[in-house]
This record gives C-alpha cells, structure tokens and sequence, in this order.
C-alpha cells in the first residue's frame, strides 16, 4: 500500500515544485534506509550459512586478522535495495534512470564474482586478476561512456567560475577512465569498517544536491536512494561490522557514483566530491612507484592510506571519522564549486 501511495504521490508532482521533488527524494532514502536494515539480518545470515567469508591481507595491519570468515558480498544489500527502489519509484518518465542502475547491477556482478572466487576457504583466494577485472570496468565503462555521449547528448565539460566547453567526442575516453577509475578508487578505500558506506554516502548526497541545483529531479531520487541504502548498510557495517561491502558493493558504488557525475555535467568535481577516494588510489599508485624507483623502500608504511594512518598508531574508529569528515568537507567545496 505504501508502495502505491508514494508512486501516485510522484506522478502527481508538478515539475515546478522543486521542493516538493526534494521532499518525494527524501522520503525514498528513508524508505532505503529501513528496507535495507530489515534485508540485512536474513543476508547475513544466508552468507554465514554459505561460508561467504572475508580473506584478509597478512601484510596489513595485523588486528585486521581477526575479521577473517566476517561475511562478505554485503554490498548485495545496497544493489537490492537501490535496485528495487529505483525500479518502482524513479522510472517513470525518467528512463535515463536505466544507466545509473544498470551500471550498478553490472559492475556488482562483476564484483560478486570476484568476492566468490576469493573466499575463506576456497580453492582460490585471490579473486580475479586485477588485468581481467579491469578489461570488463572498462568495457561497462565504454557502454556507459557512448549512452552518456548519444542518447542521452553530454559533451561538455564545465569548469567553475570559467565556463562550459563542448569536447566532443573526448568525452568518450574521459568517461570511460573517470567511471572505471572511480570504481577501482572505491574498492581501495573499502578496507575499514563503516569507511566506504560512508564517505560514499557523502559523495552521494553531494551530487544529489548539484542535481537539485539543476533541476534533475531522477538523479536526485536516485542519488538519495543510494544514501538511505548505504546508511541501511552501515547499521551492520558499524564497527566491529557484522558485514562487509566486498567488491560486489565497492565497485558499484563507484562506477554509479562517477556515472551521477558524468549525468550532472559536474563531472570536473569528481575528484573533489570523491577527495578519500582519489586519496586512496593515489596512494597505492605512489607507493608501488616508489617502491619500484628505490629498490624496495617504502613511501608509506602501507598502502591504502588508511592502513598507513593505522600503522601510525590511529585506531580502526578514528581513521574512519576523520575520513568522514574529509569527505564531507570536500562534498561541501564540491557543491560550492558547482554554484560558480
């Protein structure tokens, strides 16, 4: 019934109430945020009984150890309730909605393969090549590079305080670099609990806010129905988590994320918006450079960054916040840029 009720309440929305749009979006990410803490208890469940279990790092910070078997392929939470909600509250006469959920539902296929074949306990635990899981990213990133710059006619780039250029057809490979590589900056920053879900979230709730500012009424339902889900999944993911997203989640976050940036036009902001997780990739990428330049020295104690900051003798807790609160202000200077 509830269901009905707020589909008639969406037709019915006059498009010239945008605040009546804002508070329909609202609404959908508290719908997320409860769905997805009721689907948590069974899927967990179901993924203990499966053995689904996280293999941790032995060259990581050695506490890490005992989250290995916690279950993993939690992001299967964030997918479902995304998807379920997406399909019955923000498809009609928004069917460019379509590629930001399928490249959800894709590229978290794509990671639920690699988390199954990385088990506790399986007869490989290293998942997927990294060359293999990049050549299919880049393929869905290709696909959604050509609608973005086709159908759906996005080939500019805007530049805050300067100005809009059309480019062509370089938005193609930008596109394709800036959604596989979000995706791949995601997964990095997947290491702590609570870390991913929610600077995530922030990410998220700052593109829906630009799409508000555009009037984009289907981004804005989506990217808010992506925070309820995430904060959904963060009632199981808080410290110590009794899941863990796993690629099935990190790399479709990402991607959807980057794809939110390439609909918006803002997609110059994505670094800005995504500040941890450029922090993130950008650390792994100077580390191993570093280590190849010196023969074997070391930039950072670890890489991620966040095990760098643990080495360093910050608790799993404080790395986590302190992240959070990076990303919320870089969120902020995101919007900010946006208004330019």
């Amino acid at each position: 019934m509830l269901f009905v009720t707020l589909s008639t309440i969406w037709f019915q929305i006059p498009a010239d109430r945008p605040n009546w749009n804002m508070a329909y979006s609202l609404v959908i990410a508290g719908l997320g945020f409860v769905f997805t803490v009721l689907i948590g208890r069974p899927i967990i469940a179901f993924l203990r009984a499966k053995k689904i279990g996280k293999q941790v790092r032995i060259d990581g910070p050695q506490h890490h150890l005992v989250k290995t078997g916690v279950p993993t392929m939690g992001g299967i939470m964030i997918t479902l309730s995304a998807f379920l909600l997406t399909l019955t509250f923000n498809l009609y006469g928004r069917l460019s909605m379509l590629l930001p959920l399928g490249v959800l539902f894709c590229c978290g296929i794509l990671g639920a393969i690699d988390d199954r074949l990385s088990l506790v306990g399986g007869k490989k635990t290293a998942g997927m090549t990294a060359r293999f899981k990049m050549a299919w990213l880049m393929l869905f990133a290709l696909v959604t590079a050509l609608i973005i710059y086709g159908p759906l006619g996005l080939h500019h780039l805007i530049i805050p305080g300067i100005g809009t250029f059309d480019i062509g057809l370089a938005m193609i490979p930008i596109a394709v670099v800036g959604i596989a590589g979000m995706a791949n900056a995601v997964n990095f920053a997947d290491g702590l609990d609570g870390l991913a879900g929610g600077t995530s979230a922030i990410a998220f709730v700052a593109y829906g806010i630009i799409g508000y500012i555009q009037g984009q009424v289907g981004v804005v339902t989506f990217c808010f129905t992506m925070v309820g889900a995430l904060l959904g999944f963060l009632w199981h993911n808080a410290h110590p988590a009794q899941v863990i997203m796993g690629d099935t989640g990190s790399l479709a976050l990402g991607a959807a994320l980057a794809t939110v940036g390439f609909m918006t036009g803002q997609w110059f902001l994505l670094p800005i918006v995504g500040l941890v997780f450029v922090a993130e990739v950008l650390s792994v990428i100077a580390q191993v450079a570093y280590f190849k330049r010196t023969g074997g020295r070391r930039l950072f104690k670890t890489a991620p960054i966040h095990h760098h900051f643990e080495l360093l003798g910050w608790s799993e807790t404080q790395v986590t916040l302190r992240f959070w609160l990076v990303g919320m202000m870089a969120g902020l200077l995101g919007v900010a840029l946006s208004l330019l």
